[in-house]
């Protein structure tokens, strides 16, 4: 039976991250706000999970949606959630930080790392905006980062895939090539026997409907383009056994 490769699950809530432990998942990384690609989630959700968690967990390190040119502020922010999740005892944090013209920001990626440590630290989709994929690699590998997520630079790991095999073969042993983005039981076999990747990541989501009885559908939450305020996404236990499965080649 071929070895399957680590799975990580993206989870929005504590909820979330039971069930894609429950799904039998290696670890997941938990965000808020999927929908903007996820953003840091609040003390008491970090805490809570990892009370009730025995898999690994890393946490976002993104104090917005949009791009990944930070001020100085919002740098000071993910210098704060950082030394948080150390403090709840999150297995690793997930970071991303480009400059300007589109390069990985190596002097404040660096200061990042070195705050995370010992933690494992994760360089997530800010990857896809980089100019030049191949010396953002290096400049990450430099930096001592143990994986990069990406989606080969398109929208899906299907449209980035030979992209992402050619990365993965650049970097060998020095730094895991981790696709995510569009994966899922139908594609996952596919994308682990082309690409050689080691651990993959997904969502593995599904849309639930809302308890309320009581709707008021002339009012809702945020702003014109809204998910349904009746509906809530969540982590299908289900869907990530199904993934493993595909994963595995069964």
């Amino acid at each position: 039976m071929p070895q399957r490769p680590v799975i990580e699950v993206c989870v929005e809530s504590a909820a979330g991250a039971l069930a894609a432990q429950e799904g039998g998942a290696d670890r997941v990384e938990l965000c808020a706000n999927l929908l903007e690609g996820g953003t840091t989630p609040s003390a008491g959700t970090i805490r809570l999970a990892r009370q009730k968690l025995t898999i690994a967990m890393n946490v976002i390190i993104r104090p917005r949606g949009g791009d990944f040119c930070y001020s100085d502020l919002e740098f000071a922010v993910m210098r704060e959630d950082i030394a948080l999740a150390k403090e709840v005892g999150a297995d690793g944090v997930v970071i991303g930080i480009l400059t300007a013209d589109g390069d990985v920001d190596v002097a404040r990626t660096a200061e990042l790392v070195a705050l995370a440590r010992p933690l494992s630290v994760t360089f997530h989709r800010a990857f896809d905006m980089a100019r030049d994929p191949y010396r953002a690699l290096e400049d990450l590998i430099g930096l001592g980062i143990d994986r990069v997520l990406t989606s080969g630079q398109e929208s899906s790991v299907l449209e980035g895939l030979d992209l992402i095999t050619d990365l993965v073969r650049r970097a060998g042993e020095r730094i895991i090539v981790m696709p995510g983005g569009g994966i899922n039981e139908r594609n996952i076999g596919k994308i682990v026997a082309q690409s050689g990747a080691r651990e993959v990541h997904f969502a593995a989501a599904a849309s639930v409907e809302s308890p309320m009885r009581y709707r008021n559908a002339r009012a809702f939450m945020g702003g014109e383009l809204r998910p349904p305020e009746f509906a809530l996404t969540v982590t299908d236990a289900g869907r990530v056994q199904q993934c493993m499965s595909a994963a595995r080649g069964i």
